[in-house]
């Protein structure tokens, strides 16, 4: 396969994951701040601007009408990958717990607690994700937040019956910038929440960005991208379909290829063309593949290194160094060890979120999970008689610091009680 022809261009590997220029979306200030202003009139405008149905909390029987007129087949996939999405989750949850500990006479410790109320946002636009309503409201669910509420540009069959196997409280259909807006500040109709999580397009991004701070948020997510570094012995059947898998979500998706070998990023190559021709998503998936490329790099060494400067949102290694190169590699969003552990089965549940860094941000933060919706809460307590060496340090970095009533009040707790 020549290099010029080929649908994986042969790419610079450490630059290939660069995070991607911002397109400024001065709109969204606006939408932010009309939705902020004029609450549920200003989403009800928006909905009719973009082309979307009028904004509604869809009704509990609707949403049992959908579970039980569902094809049975994909109601009993849906509830199979939630429980063990609810599996995995519960058992993060069991691996972090409260801590009390005493030093010098004082009692330290952290509660955790969960939000009292989250917003979770469905993507519909393209494709529907009932995937991403499990994967958002079931962690909520098990950290023990009181009040899950989930918007959807468009609700679909399945969409409300994931909403009805995860349990959620409200589910609005209502969907873009302005739902970010009405989720964080509150509306007549929608209370406020206390963080909002979930993947979007641009628009729903920036409106995350706008509203931090009013209210958290899970991550500034972009387009999704898989790194697959296939060792010899890979079949370039399965790199193939994993490499279409992620290209197919978006036109700006990325989906790279990493290899010790020409020959096998041509049969790759072969493969994709021959997938393509039978795949109805291939308009989007080949224009997908024009964002990545594959990178021939050698020796194998090299490849842990380059990986992590990547910090890609999926990586999968194939072949016969996977297990080798696992023990090698520590920044990605999250990472699949050998063929039969497609990418595709974290998408649809297998157990931990695919709601993951992209853009290189797994540098610094991870992907959702029971730990989004929970806070640490310190305290401490007076356990008998504290060692006045706690006030006296106290009272001397304060004077250095010229506070004069931190320091008085350190001062008063060695006075004679």
């Amino acid at each position: 396969m020549n290099a010029t022809t080929s649908l994986l261009a042969r790419v610079d590997a450490r630059t290939m994951l660069a995070r991607a220029d911002e397109h400024a979306l001065p709109d969204v200030d606006e939408i932010v701040a009309r939705v902020r202003r004029e609450g549920d009139p200003a989403l009800a405008y928006y909905a009719q601007r973009f082309g979307d149905p009028a904004p509604r909390r869809v009704p509990h029987d609707e949403i049992e009408r959908a579970y039980a007129s569902l094809d049975a087949e994909l109601r009993s996939a849906l509830a199979s990958a939630a429980a063990r999405i609810d599996t995995f989750a519960r058992a993060q949850r069991e691996a972090f717990s409260n801590l009390t500990t005493t030093m010098h006479g004082v009692e330290l410790g952290h509660r955790l607690v969960p939000m009292a109320r989250v917003g979770l946002y469905v993507p519909a636009g393209r494709h529907p994700l009932p995937s991403s309503l499990l994967m958002t409201a079931i962690p909520a669910r098990v950290a023990g937040v009181a009040q899950r509420v989930v918007c959807t540009p468009r609700v679909s069959d399945a969409i409300l019956a994931a909403a009805r196997i995860a349990g959620i409280d409200e589910l609005y259909e209502i969907g873009g910038a302005h739902a970010i807006a009405a989720l964080a500040y509150g509306t007549e109709r929608i209370a406020r929440v206390d963080l909002i999580a979930g993947p979007g397009n641009a628009y729903v991004t920036a409106a995350k960005r706008a509203v931090y701070g009013t209210c958290g948020i899970d991550a500034l997510a972009g387009a999704s991208e898989i790194v697959v570094v296939a060792s010899e012995g890979a079949d370039p059947r399965i790199v193939a379909a994993d490499l279409l898998a992620q290209a197919e979500h978006d036109p700006h998706a990325r989906a790279i290829l990493v290899t010790t070998s020409a020959a096998i990023a041509d049969a790759v190559d072969d493969e994709l063309r021959a997938q393509l021709d039978t795949l109805t998503t291939a308009a989007t998936a080949r224009e997908a593949l024009a964002n990545g490329g594959a990178a021939v790099v050698a020796p194998l060494a090299e490849i842990p290194a380059l990986c992590d400067a990547c910090a890609p949102e999926h990586l999968a290694l194939q072949g016969r160094d996977a297990e080798a190169l696992a023990e090698r590699v520590r920044v990605y969003g999250t990472l699949f060890v050998g063929a039969s552990v497609g990418e595709v089965f974290g998408d649809y549940g297998s157990g931990p979120n695919h709601v993951l860094p992209t853009h290189g941000s797994a540098r610094f933060s991870s992907g959702l999970s029971v730990y989004t919706f929970l806070t640490v809460r310190t305290y401490e307590r007076a356990r008998g008689a504290i060692d006045r060496r706690i006030a006296r340090d106290a009272s001397t970095i304060a004077r250095a610091e010229g506070l004069a009533a931190h320091e008085r009040a350190a001062d008063l707790r060695l006075l004679p009680g």
